[in-house]
């Protein structure tokens, strides 16, 4: 575990006292280094900084923990924070069984948690918390609307491909019901463990089932391996459409866009979207040598809503700072207009990319074409629908 001081120094005493320092817990070496990882710390470094280092008096620093994806490592390293580094807040945390359990230890220690990586919405429902929230996506958002738009497209029998663990059933949950409801039907599944390697026997289950769709509820890594692996079996779109549900601007760079071309699937967040993402990553890649994902995006627009909130709570009061970030609007060059709801679910548009032809790419990292944008009412899971008992139906 590493720590990176950042901000200004000379407060008092006892405003050092404040627990306002925050933690990125993520995966530093493992199948989700690429999108979260230390594209993830410096997006927090770079938002404690754009915030002038400190907030009430108190110099914030940024920890780093590299939580291996193991629920036992991470919660070990945010209880050492909590306890002991006047971390509050932990961001990030790139593994749902951890994110789960990292919210309800936040919550325990009267501290707020961001989760920004993983996807399950069991986090803002059955698992939502006063101080937990949800920000760049989840299963829901990156799954329902282009699975009712791929059944109206007439592709209407789908085969999942899922990992094995909170993230992939919630993925794979979210999914079928998007498909059953659009008129749809699922023939079957395949589940592996997280970090395979070997995704032989899977795709070749997923050939059998004759399914139209081949899906894939995985990320990181795990997509990317996927991908690849049926690209040398001949799977492609004059077969079967193969659907990866979770697809990150890093995992395209690695599959490369001879392989990726054409992949259609949707995304919180496009570094040459506009002017405003344009420059903030910019800013990014000089400092790193690759451009962002919607991690890294959503971190900085996690940790500068955080501080903005202790700022007007006037307190580092968990409780105190929670209300306030429910209160304030998100309007930054990640999320236009976004806003918290009473569940911590920051709902947001989102964009429906297609991958460029090769020959389409102008330049390094062009890889997106963005076909349409689905606004944040449409792109998440209804409030009314929610089954967080924080949300009074």
């Amino acid at each position: 575990m590493a720590i990176v001081a950042v901000g200004a120094f000379g407060a008092d005493s006892r405003a050092q006292d404040r627990a306002v320092n925050v933690g990125v817990l993520t995966d530093m070496a493992g199948v989700y280094k690429d999108l979260g990882g230390a594209g993830s710390v410096e997006a927090a470094k770079m938002a404690v900084e754009d915030f002038g280092g400190q907030v009430l008096n108190t110099t914030v620093q940024v920890y780093v923990g590299d939580q291996k994806d193991d629920v036992p490592t991470g919660l070990a390293i945010a209880a050492e924070w909590f306890d002991h580094k006047r971390v509050g807040v932990i961001v990030d945390v790139p593994h749902s069984p951890l994110a789960i359990a990292a919210q309800k230890l936040a919550f325990d220690r009267k501290r707020i948690d961001i989760v920004v990586t993983s996807a399950s919405t069991d986090l803002t429902g059955s698992a939502c918390t006063p101080t937990g929230f949800h920000w760049a996506y989840d299963t829901y958002s990156n799954s329902v609307p282009l699975a009712r738009a791929m059944v109206g497209f007439r592709l209407n029998s789908w085969f999942f491909i899922t990992v094995n663990n909170a993230f992939g059933l919630s993925l794979e949950k979210d999914t079928t019901a998007a498909v059953i409801g659009a008129g749809g039907r699922v023939v079957g599944h395949s589940r592996h463990e997280l970090n395979a390697r070997d995704f032989s026997t899977h795709l070749a289950a997923a050939q059998d089932s004759g399914a139209k769709v081949i899906a894939l509820a995985n990320a990181g890594g795990d997509t990317i391996n996927t991908v690849k692996q049926a690209a040398e079996l001949g799977i492609s779109s004059r077969s079967q459409a193969l659907a990866p549900m979770i697809v990150f601007l890093s995992d395209v760079h690695d599959i490369g866009l001879d392989i990726a071309k054409g992949m259609t699937f949707i995304d919180g967040f496009y570094w040459n979207a506009d002017p405003e993402s344009r420059a903030w990553s910019k800013r990014f890649f000089a400092r790193r040598g690759f451009m962002p994902t919607m991690s890294h995006a959503g971190v900085y627009s996690a940790v500068r809503h955080y501080l903005r909130a202790v700022q007007a709570a006037g307190t580092d009061d968990a409780l105190a700072v929670a209300a306030k970030m429910r209160e304030l609007p998100v309007d930054d060059f990640f999320a236009k207009g976004g806003r918290v709801r009473a569940d911590g679910r920051m709902v947001h548009d989102m964009y429906l990319v297609q991958v460029k032809q090769p020959a389409q790419s102008r330049q390094a990292w062009d890889y997106y074409d963005i076909l349409s944008t689905i606004p944040s009412d449409r792109a998440f899971r209804p409030l009314e629908e929610s089954v967080c008992p924080l949300v009074k139906n």
